[in-house]
């Protein structure tokens, strides 16, 4: 599998401002890391990153099918 640095130096990209070849590298490494995956795994996948980014922040996302937060007038 390929790294980050890699990606990097891909010729599609080389010619880029660092910074939009760092963008465009970390995404080839996304899109090779779940182009095999089905469709319950990347869902499985996104759940999981949600919920470390929930923990991580001490934040909590709501969900499709959650009830509407209370309006504060």
């Amino acid at each position: 599998m390929k790294t980050s640095l890699d990606y990097m130096n891909d010729p599609d990209i080389v010619n880029e401002p660092m910074a939009l070849r760092e963008i465009h590298a970390i995404r080839l490494l996304i899109q090779d890391e779940t182009k095999d995956l089905t469709r319950e795994q990347r869902l499985e996948r996104t759940r999981k990153a949600v919920s470390d980014a929930e923990n991580r922040l001490g934040i909590k996302f709501r969900r499709l099918g959650d009830p509407p937060a209370s309006k504060v007038i």
